[in-house]
Parts: C-alpha cells; sequence; structure tokens
C-alpha cells in the first residue's frame, strides 16, 4: 500500500468504528427502554478500545446512556486518555 492511501484507509476505518460505536450504544440504550435484550458493556467498550472511543463517548452524551454507572464511565475514559496517548507518542515519533 502506497503512504498516500494509508490516511484515507485509516480515517474510513475510523468513520466506520465510530459509527458502529454510536449505533451500538443507541441500540442498547433502545434495547434498555424496552426491557429487551441488552448489549454487554464489555462489548460497548471493545467498540471503543478498537478506535471508537469519540463515537462512544458522543452517544454516551447524546443520548445520555450509562452516564450513571461509574465503572463504566471510568473505563470508557481511561481508553480515550489511553488512545489519546498512544496517537501523541506515534505523532511524536513521526516528527
Amino acid at each position: 500500500m502506497e503512504d498516500s492511501t494509508i490516511p484515507f484507509v485509516t480515517m474510513g476505518y475510523l468513520a466506520l468504528v465510530n459509527v458502529t460505536a454510536f449505533c451500538a450504544f443507541a441500540r442498547d440504550k433502545q434495547q434498555a427502554r424496552r426491557r429487551g435484550r441488552r448489549t454487554s458493556e464489555a462489548a460497548l467498550l471493545s467498540a471503543a478500545l478498537i478506535g471508537g472511543w469519540p463515537g462512544a463517548k458522543f452517544a454516551q452524551r447524546c443520548l445520555r446512556h450509562k452516564t450513571r454507572k461509574q465503572p463504566f464511565g471510568r473505563r470508557l475514559n481511561l481508553i480515550g486518555i489511553f488512545q489519546l496517548i498512544a496517537i501523541s507518542a506515534l505523532a511524536y515519533t513521526r516528527f
């Protein structure tokens, strides 16, 4: 793969995983209201961990979903901090 296509592939991946994370939170919120089968917290956190943290965090705030579940909220925030540190380290070593 050429160096010029890597940013486009990365952006496409991030867009897809963030939309998926948002939809997972939205579906879980809908199922919570209907008292239906819920998405596990591990699955929601995994969606954030693989790059969907912004979509997950936006869904959490926008839908007001899982805001009172403090162990979950702390874990979600830790994923965001970890990703910020990782991106900063990659940017630092790249330049």
